[in-house]
């Protein structure tokens, strides 16, 4: 053998000897921007939030598909502008491969263009929005939502408060985006089997005195639709039956929602509202939820908790058919899609179209009683009826439903208003 060959052959052995010794390249850790309220009178739905999504991951050591998660929590104080700005530092500065929460619908309107700039997925868990999942989806491709749109869960609430026999509502409704579409989804499908909306009122976000509204409100309806958020949502109901107002209640999910429930009176036994999720339904793996949450933080989970938890559940099962590997956002909704994820809430799946989720919707009535084991007479969110593979589109022809506008202060209109 040549002296030149000996040499090459003598590299080539301790080459593929120091290849064989090195490590294997390890995956990128998968590094998630968190947005919640951490201040401001938003701040208990935000601890529920950031609740949820970390209790999956302390389950799963801080890992998800088999990677480990840079977890990377910012305070938007429930402020979409806070919102955008903290999107971007978690962007350009902190390199996330995702921005995952936000809690106002008008959160969800003022990241859909930050995701769309930048080219970052954006989850939507609380902060969600119907016409970014309906006419303006294309602009956004970026977007997509694990739990909701808002009109989604009040299309069947609107069916089943004309099933009751109601006839003439009252609607009492925060006013802003997530109010409109919540109303809107109720109003239209409660209107198209004969029902009437007499009236509509507006309240500002974060109000606490509603003395001046409650008289105005009329008294020959068979029952009031309310949708009301954060400390509204414990102060409305309250004040409505002190001014002796008995008509019956029908909500949008968020006014009756755990995250209020625990802090009511008997005044809210017998309220009726809608929501994917309620802490009562009376599934083994809802009750293991319930029971590890309640263990761990010492309150029942809210929809916000699993909501998030879920959320993560979903990121887990999407890295893991990729292997620990982002993929990219496009690729990343497509395997969400692709996905049909058994939740705490109970099947749910990405219609890839929408980007926004199908699953069951549950109609809850506040009732007080002993559930899980537990020895103490609580109030819970009893499940009275379940409407299965609920999508945004209802039972309306989507392309039909596309032509209207979106649900807003003025749509559907008051034509029925007195």
């Amino acid at each position: 053998m040549s002296t030149a060959r000996s040499t090459a052959l003598a590299l080539l052995i301790v080459g593929g000897a120091l290849t064989l010794s090195q490590p294997r390249a390890q995956a990128e850790d998968l590094r998630i921007g968190f947005l919640a309220p951490r201040t401001g009178i938003y701040t208990a739905i935000g601890t529920d939030m950031l609740n949820g999504f970390q209790m999956y991951l302390d389950e799963h050591n801080g890992m998800l598909g088999g990677v480990k998660v840079n977890f990377i929590v910012e305070d938007d104080q429930g402020k979409p502008d806070i919102d955008v700005t903290k999107a971007k530092k978690l962007i350009l500065q902190d390199k996330v491969h995702m921005l995952v929460g936000a809690l106002l619908a008008s959160s969800a309107y003022a990241l859909g263009p930050v995701s769309t700039a930048e080219k970052v997925l954006y989850i939507g868990t609380s902060s969600t929005a119907d016409d970014l999942a309906q006419r303006q989806v294309d602009k956004y491709p970026y977007v997509a939502f694990s739990n909701w749109v808002p009109s989604l869960p009040n299309h069947p609430l609107g069916q089943w408060a004309c099933d009751q026999g109601y006839k003439r509502i009252s609607a009492v409704v925060a006013d802003y985006a997530f109010g409109y579409e919540q109303l809107g989804g109720f109003q239209q499908t409660f209107e198209d089997c004969g029902g009437k909306i007499v009236q509509k009122i507006w309240t500002p976000l974060g109000t606490k005195d509603f003395g001046p509204y409650i008289p105005t409100m009329k008294s020959d309806i068979d029952a009031i639709f309310t949708l009301m958020v954060g400390p509204m949502s414990l102060q409305f109901p309250k004040q409505l039956r002190a001014a002796g107002n008995k008509k019956p209640i029908v909500a949008g999910g968020t006014s009756y929602d755990e995250f209020v429930l625990p802090f009511m009176g008997d005044e809210v036994i017998g309220d009726v509202s809608a929501l994917m999720y309620s802490a009562a339904i009376e599934t083994p793996k809802n009750e293991d939820f319930v029971k590890r949450y309640r263990a761990k933080y010492g309150k029942v989970p809210s929809y916000y908790s699993e909501g998030n938890y879920t959320t993560a559940q979903w990121i887990d099962e999407v890295m893991t058919k990729h292997k620990g590997q982002f993929p990219g956002p496009t690729e990343f909704i497509k395997t969400m899609a692709s996905i049909k994820l058994d939740a705490v809430r109970g099947p749910v799946q990405l219609d890839l179209a929408t980007k926004s989720p199908i699953e069951n919707i549950y109609i809850k009535k506040v009732e007080k009683k002993k559930m899980f084991g537990y020895d103490k007479d609580e109030l819970w969110n009893t499940v009275i009826k379940t409407y299965p593979a609920v999508s945004q589109f209802w039972t309306y022809d989507k392309a039909t439903f596309l032509k209207q506008p979106v649900y807003s202060r003025d749509f559907p209109p008051c034509k029925y208003c007195e």
